[in-house]
């Protein structure tokens, strides 16, 4: 189901809840919404749909991929970026990382660990921040 994008910056400023297996429904959701506004959005975290649960889904590399609870656990090369965002307006600058390694869970919620790189390292920062209650 598309859902609204959530634009209430005391919303989007809460941590996320861990997800669970009970959430498969909310992460289709927020795939079904990302493709929607594919012309204009790469990623998008479950808050931004309006459920505070620690899922994001992104563009990664020309195929769409879900992470239940996703984390970074290495960074390496920090830069400065512009990011927008369909939750808030502007553009507002942001330190990211070249290379990244997260660990998630996948579907099944069988963990994972994979190292992401380039314009795909930065979408699931931008993510991981909307999970962690940052508003860039």
């Amino acid at each position: 189901m598309i859902r609204e994008i959530c634009k209430d910056e005391a919303f989007l400023a809460q941590k996320a809840e861990p997800a669970t297996p009970d959430d498969r429904s909310v992460a289709a959701d927020l795939l079904e919404t990302l493709e929607h506004h594919k012309d204009g959005c790469v990623g998008m975290a479950a808050n931004m749909i309006g459920v505070n649960k620690r899922i994001i889904a992104f563009d990664n590399e020309g195929a769409y991929m879900v992470m239940f609870n996703p984390e970074i656990i290495k960074r390496a090369d920090p830069y400065q970026a512009e990011e927008g965002c369909l939750s808030l307006t502007g553009t507002r600058p942001a330190k990211r990382w070249k290379s990244i390694k997260v660990r998630w869970q996948n579907e099944h919620f069988q963990e994972r660990f994979k190292t992401f790189t380039g314009w795909t390292a930065q979408i699931i920062q931008h993510e991981i921040d909307h999970c962690e209650g940052i508003i860039i």
